[in-house]
């Protein structure tokens, strides 16, 4: 499939829209054991989180928070420790399970605010870009589709390109699309926005900002046959 596709911006930022709710921080609040939280006001809930954070240990916290949000996947042992090496190490970089990689980021950017700074600070860029079918064809864009168009506008030494080459030429199939792609946007006519870690793709990588570009996907020479 051939596309045209333009870059029109990418904005750094630490912190994501929406991460967290307000019901997040009421259970949250319950877990670090602080009483009637449901008689606090909406705008006073991650203040008080904020404070009640602060009775524990860094590495307690990142245990309670991880139990929160991952427990459906993580073990009790891969908890324990991850919530030591959140202090030393961007774990929503390098953790082995890309999938996780969002919550992680979430998380570690919470406890990265409670704490002043004990935790590392995270960054992740929003890429918003023109994506349009030459062949005007109807489809819906996804996330392996638009990483595919965009990495063909990024410098060879960019980490998708360098680690993920078959994938993106269509030689095999692309699950890491999901987990690298933390959300896809379609903000109207062609366009949209990613968001995606600084660890994947940053506004230096891009070395053409509009070009036209070949997407192969991914066919499975068994079903060919």
């Amino acid at each position: 499939m051939k596309y045209f596709v333009k870059i029109d911006d990418v904005r750094s930022t630490d912190k994501l829209e929406g991460a967290w709710n307000n019901n997040d921080f009421q259970e949250l609040l319950a877990r670090f054991e602080y009483p009637d939280a449901e008689q606090l006001k909406p705008a006073d809930l991650k203040e008080y989180l904020f404070m009640a954070i602060s009775d524990f240990e860094p590495n307690e916290s990142a245990a309670i928070m991880l139990d929160y949000k991952l427990s459906d996947v993580l073990s009790e042992g891969q908890i324990d420790n991850l919530s030591h090496e959140m202090l030393r190490v961007k774990v929503f970089e390098n953790y082995s399970e890309i999938d996780l990689h969002h919550d992680l980021f979430n998380i570690n950017q919470l406890l990265y605010q409670a704490y002043n700074g004990k935790f590392p600070q995270g960054k992740v860029n929003m890429v918003q870009f023109e994506l349009t079918n030459k062949n005007k064809t109807p489809e819906e864009i996804t996330k392996e589709t638009a990483l595919k168009a965009l990495s063909q506008g990024l410098s060879e030494n960019n980490l998708i390109n360098r680690l993920l080459s078959d994938q993106l030429e269509g030689k095999k199939p692309f699950p890491e699309a999901e987990g690298i792609v933390w959300d896809l946007q379609l903000k109207g006519n062609h366009v949209y926005s990613i968001t995606i870690s600084e660890k994947w793709l940053t506004k230096n990588d891009f070395e053409q900002l509009e070009y036209e570009c070949t997407v192969q996907p991914f066919v499975d020479p068994d079903e060919e046959e």
